[in-house]
């Protein structure tokens, strides 16, 4: 969308108001009728995007539409259109002349908001909620940012964007099997945490939070970490507002705390109630100390242990109305810009020199330029984003210092980049100078620090260095559990982590052991549908078949693919993953006309969503051609091996792994029809290649060497193959310590 453009032949689009990940709200010009108003456009979506979060996304921007425009009251916002221009979703409103209470928040310095206000502001949103609710509207995603005060004192409630129907209960399941959460970690309802079915008393626990903010100057739960703001909402009786801010009336604190109650049926009934209980309390006598409802009283019993629901681990805290600025992107998540020092005591007491605040000019500078890094990473030209993020770190080590938090973060993100692009060795260094940095300034067992050691470990297994991999994950591991607990999700990831480097150190009794270890703990706290849990399952299915235990590893991955089509979408990479590992498993079990279906079907989605060259669908394409050897159609597997060869010669180059392995299935084929002279050919060129990329002594060279002395068996030159075999014995002995 751009500047004076004309949606729909009708609203002039004369200025940007605001921008989010999904879109635009643009102020314009109804040109049939000559009012202002707003259209909110839902941002183009390419080829890039997940095609099931695109098809959810559209829909729940469409339902906004449609539920919004059903409602009709002076503090829900109009809306006057929708429709779709040139593939733009856009939604036509009242243009609304005020501030959202998380912008008057940040306007007051955090501060909150006078006592009139925010009780004036508590009845005409219990107001509008008692409407909606009749209509059978539960919001869902009430916050400070969603409600609007205008010039003229009318609070109006915004944003219907994932707002239920009371009865449209099998929609919006639909809506939500793709993992996306609903709702604001800040502002969520313990029962919308545990995933249970919400109602309207949902909405008035969320209001409780937003009431309880504008009140204080902060959320019940002001916590940085979502797992302890989830834990809060789920275990942890508030403090009373009035302990904040004695001036608060006492009925006031009294429907807060009431709003805020762990179990819905302990709440106000509905929002008319808590309309009248705010209206009476205007006239209520003064507060006497007494016990505040909502605190813990003697005898009563200890919060019920029950799991976080799964999607819980991927979100992050959410913008609350008075956060500390921007909020970072993966893959560190400190490395948002906000140029505020948290040196240690020790250090200021040492008399360490502290840097002057940059400029404001030089910090948006800064912000500009990692975002820019960020969005060529988004479209994976890491090679360009690697540059971009690595002068970013030099800027904030100039500015802010080399030790600065903020120039730790920004080292992180330029390790991943480097990661990425390719040099692997590169962000072994950076990880590892930035876990030194991060030990000495932070502490050895502070969050980022141990983060950083984990990177680091990571890095070491891509070079194939998997035995300091593994120690590096087995000290995260231990530090980990001793701060955080044996099942906090960052404690399996590490977990997760060293089962995979235990499979590649030829452990795989330990590493499927392990890993079945790591699954049932992440099923127990995070769900068995959460990604993170189906992951681990699907390590539990590669350690299966390296174990030659193929018929488990078929029964994990399908039902791995199974759980992922539901959760994630069956275009998903991750659902796809799985299922191209289903055929590799029919394969090794000898099933190769079951391996056949189920890749040509791969092969076709794969073409659908990614391309019918993109390295994934070319895989897909060799598994089909593979197995239509292993049902002797050799022409048909011959003809499918050179076209995918030819492909990834063009896309990858002709030296790539996965070109090489292309070129032996060329030759194999080949030698099954008979045809050894062309055979034999192919398998020196790949056994060349091999040698000249890898050296004469690694095992797929070597590999190759034995496919050109079968060759030359098969041919009748007995000698050649004789001593071609001998000198791979002897390059093997080399390679194996303690040999004869």
């Amino acid at each position: 969308m751009g500047e004076n453009r004309l949606v729909q032949g009708r609203y002039r689009l004369l200025d940007l108001v605001g921008r989010g990940g999904m879109g635009e709200v643009w102020r314009a010009r109804d040109e049939s009728l000559g009012r202002q108003v707003a259209v909110k456009c839902l941002r183009p979506l390419g080829p890039q995007d997940d095609p099931s979060f695109t098809r959810v996304l559209r829909e729940r921007f469409r339902r906004e539409a449609r539920v919004a425009a059903a409602l009709s009251h002076r503090g829900v916002t109009v809306v006057h259109d929708f429709g779709e221009d040139d593939g733009i979703l856009y939604l036509v409103m009242e243009l609304l002349q005020g501030r959202d209470l998380s912008r008057l928040l940040e306007d007051n310095k955090g501060h909150p908001l006078p006592v009139d206000d925010v009780l004036d502001i508590a009845e005409q949103v219990a107001a509008a909620l008692a409407y909606t609710h009749r209509q059978g509207i539960v919001h869902r995603d009430l916050k400070p940012a969603n409600i609007v005060r205008l010039t003229d004192g009318t609070v109006k409630i915004c944003d219907f964007g994932i707002a239920r129907l009371g009865h449209g209960i099998g929609f919006t399941a639909r809506l939500t099997g793709t993992g996306i959460a609903l709702g604001t970690p800040h502002y969520m309802s313990p029962e919308q945490i545990g995933g249970a079915e919400v109602d309207q008393r949902s909405d008035l626990y969320s209001l409780g939070c937003v009431l309880y903010e504008i009140a204080t100057g902060a959320p019940p739960f002001d916590l940085d970490d979502t797992w302890a703001i989830l834990l809060g909402h789920r275990d942890t009786p508030p403090r009373p507002p009035r302990e904040h801010r004695p001036e608060l009336p006492e009925p006031f604190e009294r429907a807060v705390l009431d709003l805020l109650a762990k179990r819905p049926e302990e709440r106000p009934y509905d929002a008319r109630e808590l309309g009248l209980r705010l209206t009476a309390g205007r006239t209520a006598p003064p507060y006497r100390p007494g016990t505040a409802a909502g605190r813990p009283r003697p005898g009563d019993a200890a919060p019920r242990e029950r799991r976080l629901p799964f999607w819980t681990l991927g979100m992050n805290t959410g913008h609350k109305a008075v956060g500390t600025g921007l909020r970072a992107l993966p893959p560190d998540p400190g490395a948002a810009l906000t140029g505020a020092w948290t040196a240690r005591p020790a250090d200021a007491r040492a008399g360490a020199a502290v840097l002057s605040r940059p400029s404001p000019d030089a910090l948006a500078a800064l912000t500009a330029r990692r975002q820019q890094g960020l969005a060529l990473a988004r479209r994976g030209r890491w090679v360009e984003a690697c540059e971009i993020h690595l002068a970013v770190a030099g800027e904030r080590a100039a500015l802010l210092g080399p030790d600065h938090p903020e120039t730790l973060a920004a080292r992180c993100e330029a390790a991943f980049a480097l990661g990425r692009a390719g040099r692997a060795a590169d962000a072994l260094d950076a990880y590892t100078a930035v876990a030194e940095a991060r030990e000495r300034t932070l502490g050895p067992d502070h969050p980022d620090t141990l983060a950083a050691r984990q990177e680091t470990a990571y890095v070491l297994g891509r070079l194939g260095r998997h035995f300091e991999a593994h120690q590096g994950y087995a000290s995260v591991l231990a530090a980990r559990v001793r701060v955080l607990g044996p099942d906090h999700p960052d404690t399996l990831r590490c977990r997760h982590n060293l089962a995979f480097s235990l499979g590649r150190l030829g452990r795989l009794e330990d590493s499927c052991r392990t890993a079945l270890d790591v699954a049932a703990a992440r099923a127990r706290v995070l769900g068995p549908d959460h990604p993170d849990t189906l992951v681990t399952r699907y390590e539990v299915a590669y350690a299966l078949g390296q174990l030659g235990r193929w018929e488990e590893a078929l029964d994990t991955y399908r039902e791995v693919a199974g759980a992922r089509a539901r959760t994630l979408g069956p275009g998903h990479p991750d659902t796809l993953a799985a299922r191209y590992e289903e055929g590799i498993s029919l394969g090794r079990l000898g099933r190769g006309a079951e391996a056949l279906r189920v890749y040509r079907a791969l092969v076709e989605d794969r073409t659908r969503l990614q391309g019918p060259v993109h390295p994934e669908t070319l895989r897909a394409r060799h598994g089909l051609g593979v197995n239509l050897g292993r049902l002797g159609r050799w022409e048909e597997a011959l003809a499918e091996a050179r076209d995918v060869c030819a492909q990834r010669e063009r896309v990858l180059g002709t030296d790539h792994p996965d070109t090489l392995v292309s070129r032996r299935e060329v030759a194999v084929a080949l030698g099954w029809m008979g045809r050894w002279p062309q055979a034999l050919a192919e398998y020196r060129a790949v056994a060349a290649a091999r040698e000249h990329v890898l050296g004469p002594g690694h095992p797929d060279t070597l590999a190759s060497r034995n496919d050109e002395a079968h060759c030359l068996e098969q041919l009748g030159r007995g000698g050649e193959a004789a001593e071609l075999y001998r000198r791979v014995a002897v390059l093997s002995r080399q390679r194996t310590p303690g040999g004869p």
